[in-house]
């Protein structure tokens, strides 16, 4: 059993298409094989395992000299690739273990958790699917949203992991869909609450909407969730960069009851992006961006389109 942490660090990364070398005939993976234009090779692969492994074994170093207790991961491929980062260098005696489920989205990305087994019991998982409807009225597929359940410092937590859609069709035209995610997390809450008004609940994704949009806000309001991000994201500061603005799509908010000193095992700490130097562009015009895998077809070999963020909690 390990000692516990002075700081419970809960991550969320989306980790920029994590695809494996084989073909799948039931997804949209043809980008990401040898024979594409984008070269993806297994040499490719096993350097982005290695190079995301030491950025979620850093997460939090400043306080604390092991990787992070929980990390939700965006853009998954599959439970291989998720095995295949837990096994890397250096994530391998971290102990980690994980949750995946294949959701219907066409490209073939999910969502996961990884979570350190001796300090998170997980008691229950499953996923709930965001039902709309593309312009044909036929059912457009997205990413499930998966809900884990277990028991941290001895507390019973509830966590919901998201990746919403994406807003490539313009902002306006979408938010529909991210406004459905968001009653989607709304309903599971509610359920928790029914079953104990006292749940404690920590929702963490990449939104593809900032702090100050109407999902966000709609999960806040009705599901009484407390978004520590609203004040790290600045005009310098965010989890990515797009046209030289920083945004925020990637938060984690948590249950007011966290707050609550006399019924609550954690107590907040801090939030903060993950944007230690060696993860950014070194120089050019997007000096200080993510360095990323890709832009567009030229491989760059970095890391991820999007930086890290954390909570920690202090036992209590």
């Amino acid at each position: 059993m390990t000692n516990p942490p002075e700081n419970y660090t809960i991550a969320f990364y989306n980790i920029e298409n994590l695809f494996d070398v084989e073909n799948d005939p039931n997804t949209h993976d043809d980008d990401f094989l040898p024979s594409a234009p984008k070269g993806w090779t297994r040499k490719r692969y096993q350097k982005k395992l290695l190079k995301l492994g030491t950025v979620i074994s850093k997460i939090g170093e400043e306080t604390e000299e092991v990787g992070p207790v929980l990390v939700g991961l965006a853009e998954v491929e599959n439970s291989k690739v998720v095995s295949d980062l837990v096994r890397s260098k250096h994530l391998i005696d971290e102990g980690y273990s994980y949750i995946h489920y294949d959701s219907p989205d066409e490209r073939g990305i999910d969502v996961a958790l990884i979570y350190k087994s001796d300090l998170f019991k997980v008691e229950n998982s499953e996923t709930f699917t965001v039902y709309f409807e593309n312009e044909l009225a036929k059912q457009d597929y997205t990413r499930d949203i998966l809900l884990v359940q277990g028991k941290l410092n001895g507390e019973a937590v509830n966590i919901i992991v998201n990746h919403w859609s994406s807003r490539r069709e313009g902002i306006k035209e979408t938010e529909f869909k991210r406004i459905a995610a968001a009653k989607v997390v709304n309903s599971i809450i509610e359920t928790l609450k029914k079953e104990d008004y006292n749940s404690k609940v920590i929702v963490m994704g990449d939104f593809n909407d900032n702090p100050n949009c109407n999902s966000i806000a709609l999960m806040e309001k009705e599901s009484d969730l407390y978004n520590p991000f609203k004040t790290v994201w600045s005009r310098d500061k965010g989890s990515l960069n797009h046209d030289f603005q920083w945004n925020q799509f990637d938060q984690i908010l948590f249950s007011t009851n966290f707050f609550d000193a006399n019924n609550s095992k954690l107590a907040f700490h801090k939030a903060d992006v993950f944007n230690s130097k060696f993860l950014t562009q070194y120089q050019g015009k997007y000096k200080g961006q993510p360095f990323r895998t890709y832009v567009g077809k030229k491989y760059k070999g970095g890391y991820s389109d999007h930086f890290p963020i954390y909570i920690q909690f202090k036992p209590s």
